[in-house]
């Protein structure tokens, strides 16, 4: 029998034709005061600052109202960043929604959002050395919130493998370390990423997800303003710069330098951390 799935009706060219509409427009989002938090970051004195080893993972906490920066600080490397509320594991960052709001990439003044039931803003962006790139010719960006995170599940399934120094994994350990959970415990709370520094996108012609060497360099930052207590575990993914590996031991890879910054009293005023999505979850009952 003749294969006619791709044939296509007589007016398939018409319905290709029908004009895209955004999902959730966002013009009516709680806008981030920018200038505020530029004016208090430019006060504010370092209190804190994590190095976290190439091929491994580390935790770090950012009080609500203090700002956290990733910086390059050896070699070109990118990072797989988990967010979770300090107070509440429950409540984490939630890509997916991120990037239905926002895009695909993140970049200066956009927000990592929690998940449901609470979707509110957990972490805006102050700082980006990294946007001038935009969107390449071929379509890829930087900091995606597309991609899951290099895992050893992934691995066994395509090659076999027993990878234990993947983007998961690392997340894994450090999470169970800093809490005192199992690796048991602490694996579920590991999440969906914001690919910090890395450069991705989605083939024209198959739709695949790609990544192609970072454009990071030692001394670019990527600097986030804390609107609630956070946790959070940065992965200096084995790739290194992922320009034809995410998970190896071969790939080039170096540090990533998180550092955690106060402003000073007042610096602040007027400024409240975002209260808890205000939907009734009554959910029609």
């Amino acid at each position: 029998m003749a294969d006619t799935s791709r044939q296509g009706p007589a007016d398939a060219a018409a319905r290709r034709a029908v004009k895209p509409v955004i999902c959730y427009p966002n013009d009516s989002l709680p806008q981030p005061d920018l200038a505020l938090y530029r004016q208090a970051r430019a006060g504010a004195a370092k209190v804190a600052e994590v190095l976290v080893p190439p091929r491994d993972a580390a935790c770090f906490e950012v009080p609500a109202g203090q700002f956290f920066r990733i910086s390059s600080v050896e070699g070109a490397q990118v990072g797989d960043l988990n967010l979770w509320n300090s107070a509440d594991l429950a409540e984490r960052f939630y890509s997916g929604k991120t990037r239905a709001l926002h895009g695909t990439h993140l970049t200066t003044g956009e927000r990592m959002w929690t998940s449901l039931p609470n979707l509110r803003p957990m972490a805006t962006i102050v700082e980006d050395t990294l946007g001038w790139y935009g969107i390449d010719a071929y379509g890829g960006s930087v900091h995606d919130v597309i991609g899951t995170r290099c895992d050893p599940y992934t691995g066994n399934l395509l090659a076999g493998s027993q990878y234990h120094h993947c983007c998961h994994s690392n997340l894994t350990r450090a999470l169970a370390d800093h809490t005192g959970l199992s690796l048991a415990e602490a694996e579920p709370y590991v999440h969906d990423v914001l690919n910090v520094f890395m450069c991705t996108g989605f083939t024209r012609d198959t739709g695949q997800y790609f990544m192609k060497q970072s454009p990071v360099r030692p001394g670019d930052y990527l600097e986030f303003f804390a609107e609630i207590p956070l946790l959070g575990a940065l992965s200096a993914c084995p790739g290194g710069d992922c320009a034809e590996q995410h998970s190896s031991d071969t790939a080039a890879c170096y540090p990533l330098l998180v550092e955690v910054f106060a402003p000073q009293d007042g610096a602040l005023d007027g400024w409240r951390s975002p209260a808890r999505n205000g939907y009734d979850q009554s959910h029609g009952r």
